[in-house]
């Protein structure tokens, strides 16, 4: 599988990288709200250690992989302030077939918030 992973200030791709002889994308954007903890906000702050956050992710990913085969995976998160209605997270994975992206991009999300250290640190 190949596995892209990106952490970084700037704006997150919208389109997909699209792959020969794969059936499905499976795409997440994770998106700011507008109510964090029922107050309106203008963004969120994250932090992340990056080097870790990385390695993490392309470890919990080949660890689902054996499981649910896929050919590829596409994770980038933002760091710093994002704003209302933009991406601060987002994914996808390219698979032959449906069931194993939908099955690989859910446990990696269940996993995401538990394992990887990124940090949500306060709106504003």
């Amino acid at each position: 599988m190949n596995v892209d992973v990106e952490i970084s200030e700037q704006p997150l791709p919208l389109q997909p990288l699209t792959i020969s002889g794969c059936g499905a994308i499976a795409r997440f954007d994770g998106i700011v709200r507008g109510l964090e903890d029922g107050k309106e906000i203008a963004g969120l702050c994250y932090e992340a250690y990056a080097p870790m956050a990385e390695k993490v992710i392309r470890d919990i990913l080949a660890e689902l992989s054996v499981e649910h085969p896929c050919e590829r995976v596409r994770v980038s998160h933002r760091i710093g302030f994002v704003p209302v209605g933009e991406a601060a997270m987002m994914m996808d994975v390219h698979s032959i077939h449906r069931g194993e992206a939908f099955a690989l991009m859910q446990k990696f999300m269940d996993r995401l918030k538990q394992e990887v250290p990124i940090w949500k640190r306060g709106s504003r």
